[in-house]
């Protein structure tokens, strides 16, 4: 039994929490939503989702998506992503990733939360 594992055996009922199977997993995770802006008026994102989902690194996963009027007809396309808490810069690369997608004049990331879940 290591000294940490003793350590987290004086202050819980856990069994096996001194087992040197014990594993201390992170919960938390990362949610942020990315406002990508059409290079023109877009009627049906369809095409830009499955171009979204494309890019996507495995460990994140589409939360969900919206729309915000911007002006004139010109529509974005919000996009709500999962991260796991441990990675980091990710947030900032996929900016980059979406901004190369072929009809993409701009992404903004804006609400960056942790989450619990």
């Amino acid at each position: 039994m290591t000294a940490n594992a003793a350590n987290l055996a004086d202050y819980t009922s856990v069994p096996n929490v001194a087992s040197k199977d014990h594993k201390v997993k992170k919960v938390g995770s990362i949610l942020v939503t990315y406002k990508i802006f059409p290079e023109d008026i877009v009627e049906n994102f369809d095409d830009l989702k499955a171009k979204i989902k494309a890019i996507l690194p495995e460990y994140s996963e589409i939360e969900g998506y919206g729309t915000d009027p911007v002006a004139f007809g010109l529509v974005a396309l919000l996009v709500q992503i999962r991260f796991p808490e441990d990675k980091t810069g990710i947030v900032d690369e996929l900016e980059t990733a979406l901004s190369t997608i072929k009809g993409v004049s701009q992404v903004q990331s804006f609400n960056i939360r942790r989450t619990s879940r």
